[in-house]
């Protein structure tokens, strides 16, 4: 599960995790551990290329991944939304240590910069690619509840 949901995506996950536009899609971005701003910093950040600006870096050797099997489904019984994927694996990864993932809502994926990007949460994932296979397993990638 999510450890932030930046400011920016807050009341709008389900939105975007419902893919509502032709060529849109959620991307995980691996952040590096040299350099990764503290949570209270990262959320702040309204798009990706902002957040890269800062001191964070983008790991590019494992790459980003576009998520599949992406879910929102509504949980009455426990009053919230839940949002799923498939979990994501980097074949023989390689490259600078990662401490966390970014998702990001990537409203058309046929065009656009970083700055179109939008952040929605961060998650804590430490691994030092050795070229192995890397695999996120998703358990709820977020879980969106009100503010009671």
């Amino acid at each position: 599960m999510a450890n932030i949901v930046f400011n920016v995506a807050l009341g709008r996950v389900a939105y975007y995790a419902s893919l509502p536009a032709t060529n849109d899609a959620l991307i995980a971005v691996p952040i590096e551990t040299s350099g990764i701003v503290g949570d209270a910093t990262m959320r702040d950040y309204d798009d990706l290329a902002t957040l890269l600006a800062g001191a964070s870096n983008e790991q590019l050797s494992m790459g980003r991944k576009t998520l599949s099997g992406v879910t929102v489904t509504v949980d009455d019984t426990n009053d919230r939304v839940a949002i799923d994927a498939a979990d994501i694996t980097w074949t023989a990864a390689t490259g600078n240590p990662i401490s966390a993932l970014v998702i990001c809502y990537d409203p058309d994926t046929t065009t656009g910069t970083d700055s179109d990007l939008i952040p929605l949460s961060k998650h804590d994932f430490a691994i030092t690619p050795d070229g192995s296979d890397v695999t996120a397993t998703i358990a709820d990638l977020i879980r969106a509840t009100s503010a009671a």
